[in-house]
This record gives structure tokens, sequence and C-alpha cells, in this order.
């Protein structure tokens, strides 16, 4: 399990910024003895996601659609990546 500091230092991305994607649905953490957020090293792969996600302009509501439809924790596999790229794919073409 990772604090919300180690996500942040390893994944670039601020910590204000992590609470507002859980704020938003997009990724999930437990709570400690201590009550601090504490996340599963996979968060860190779901964090990539959603930065390259709006890199290419996906909306954060697209966002957590695409991910809504991953096993939360889970790895993706071969054929979700390419289901994710088709959906994505469609939905950068359209006007």
């Amino acid at each position: 399990m990772l604090s919300v500091g180690q996500v942040a230092r390893r994944s670039g991305v601020p910590v204000s910024t992590l609470h507002f994607y859980e704020a938003k649905g997009l990724i999930h953490s437990t709570r400690s003895a201590g009550n601090h957020r504490q996340y599963p090293a996979i968060v860190l792969r779901y964090v990539a996601i959603i930065r390259v996600a709006q890199s290419v302009g996906m909306s954060l509501e697209e966002i957590g659609e695409t991910l809504s439809g991953i096993q939360s924790g889970s790895k993706l596999t071969a054929d979700e990546w390419q289901a994710i790229s088709t959906r994505w794919k469609e939905s950068a073409s359209r006007p």
C-alpha cells in the first residue's frame, strides 16, 4: 500500500489532484488505522491512464465511463487496452 504522498511523488501528480480524482470516483483508496489514505500500487497505472486520456482531450466523464468498465484494482489485459483505445479513437474522431 502507498500513501497519498508516495503516489504523488511516483506519478508526478499533486496530492490535490489525487484527492480530486478520488472525489470524482476515478481512483479509490482505503484508510489506515490512523485514518490516512492508502492506495494499492496499481493506482499508479490508473493515474497514468487518466493523464494520457486527458492529454488526448478526453473529459473526466469519458475517462470515468472507461474506468468503470474495468474491475477495480485489476491490471488491464491486452483485450481491455484494445477496447479502450478503440473507444477513445472513435470518440476523438467525432466532431
